[in-house]
């Protein structure tokens, strides 16, 4: 199991909320896929183990990435590209065009996104194009959610950060 989330925007109630979440469903780590805002709120996502990307809204990224680092976990730039039990997963913020354009066009088995803050899934050609939503303060509430997907069964469970 992966957990996803997107776009926190230093909502760290929310960031608590999901990281009960991961860790009740026993993700085996946790993909960001854009927009934590500000390195100081790195440190909330402690308790499970985090890979990141940067989205147009990120602050300091050097700050971020060693904020990351001082965790032990993994930051992969403004791309992320895994391979876990056979499967493809692409990952990125969503908000460069010409970004989007180079890796709809790949043979992911997921591409997961952030930026629109719009909970998503989808086919685009063969590929599962998924979106947690966001978390800014001022999105509606029906947004705030993270994903919970089962490589095993191909499964992506929304749930409520409420």
């Amino acid at each position: 199991m992966i957990g996803i989330i997107s776009d926190t925007h230093d909502n760290i109630p929310n960031i608590q909320k999901a990281v009960e979440i991961f860790k009740k469903n026993k993700v085996e780590f946790v993909i960001h896929c854009g927009d934590v805002v500000a390195p100081g709120t790195v440190k909330y996502f402690e308790g499970v183990n985090m890979k990141f990307i940067f989205g147009n809204c990120d602050g300091d990224r050097a700050k971020i990435e060693e904020q990351v680092k001082e965790f032990g976990w993994e930051h992969h730039g403004r791309i992320m590209e895994l391979r876990i039990k056979n499967k493809t997963i692409g990952v990125m913020h969503g908000d460069d065009l010409l970004i989007w354009d180079k890796m709809i066009n790949k043979d992911y088995n997921y591409l997961i996104h952030g930026h629109t803050h719009e909970p998503e899934d989808k086919i685009v050609n063969k590929t599962r194009v998924l979106c947690p939503g966001g978390h800014y303060l001022g999105d509606d509430k029906k947004t705030n959610k993270v994903i919970i997907l089962n490589l095993d069964n191909d499964k992506a469970l929304f749930v409520d950060v409420k």
